[in-house]
């Protein structure tokens, strides 16, 4: 059965290949995209593809934008915009920490906040986020984004307990390193701003972290899986491979020294 579904963040990555294989199934997807440039491409993207995407703009960091994101009333609302910033705690900048949290987080909120209600007056609805492996474990050098995921791991397991006598649905979908660009954009950001001679902790090198990603193909197939249906995990995690790693990051949290 078709199904209206908002997504943000999908000019890219996860969020393009998933926008427009949900709408190649039928489904009514409204697709949000930060800049009015990437809402063009994105519509040229579904048009070469032969789907029928209704792409807007959406930059969470415009009242304007999650306002009218905000007047539509999906059956399923997908949480998928991120941003990456790498850097030592003790020295990334404030303003950077901050806009983390409100595009990944704040912002979102304020979409739930304007698109639930009308899911539980109906007494049906699902809200998937995008958090990261990183929601469950922490890398180091990313911890900020890190805090950004494990931020929305309470939030979704806090709203999954409130909203359910309502019929309104709540999941995550985890994913690991996968070679989409994210990671690495994320981890050159600090550029900008980090000067080895005033930090207090060096940057390492993450080209070897970032060799070997995976197909980006095998999340977007799992998201496309689970975002339209009755029934499914909670929480989705690709790789299968990262699933073990988090188990065991979560393990050696309770056995570890200090």
């Amino acid at each position: 059965m078709s199904q209206k579904i908002l997504m943000t963040g999908a000019s890219s990555g996860f969020g393009r290949g998933t926008a427009i294989a949900l709408a190649r199934l039928g489904h009514k997807v409204v697709a949000g995209a930060e800049t009015w440039p990437q809402v063009r491409e994105l519509r040229a993207d579904a048009a070469e593809a032969g789907v029928e995407l209704e792409v807007i703009k959406l930059n969470l960091l415009d009242k304007i934008d999650i306002a009218h994101a905000g007047s539509f009333d999906p059956d399923v609302l997908v949480l998928n915009a991120g941003v990456m910033e790498a850097g030592p705690i003790t020295d990334i900048p404030m303003q950077r920490a901050r806009e983390s949290f409100d595009i990944n987080v704040f912002g979102h909120l304020e979409l739930v906040q304007a698109i639930v209600p009308k899911m539980v007056a109906r007494r049906a609805g699902k809200v998937v986020w995008t958090s990261s492996m990183g929601g469950i474990l922490v890398v180091p050098f990313l911890g900020i984004y890190c805090a950004t995921k494990h931020a929305i791991e309470a939030v979704a397991g806090s709203m999954k307990v409130e909203l359910a006598p309502f019929g309104v649905k709540v999941a995550t979908v985890n994913p690991g390193a996968f070679l989409t660009g994210f990671n690495d954009t994320g981890v050159e950001s600090h550029v900008q701003w980090y000067d080895p001679k005033t930090a207090v902790v060096p940057m390492p090198d993450f080209t070897e972290g970032l060799a070997n990603q995976a197909d980006p193909q095998e999340m977007i197939d799992a998201m496309v899986e689970i975002i339209p249906a009755k029934e499914h995990l909670y929480r989705t995690m690709r790789p299968f491979a990262t699933v073990d790693v988090a188990k065991q990051w979560q393990e050696t949290e309770w056995t570890q020294n200090a």
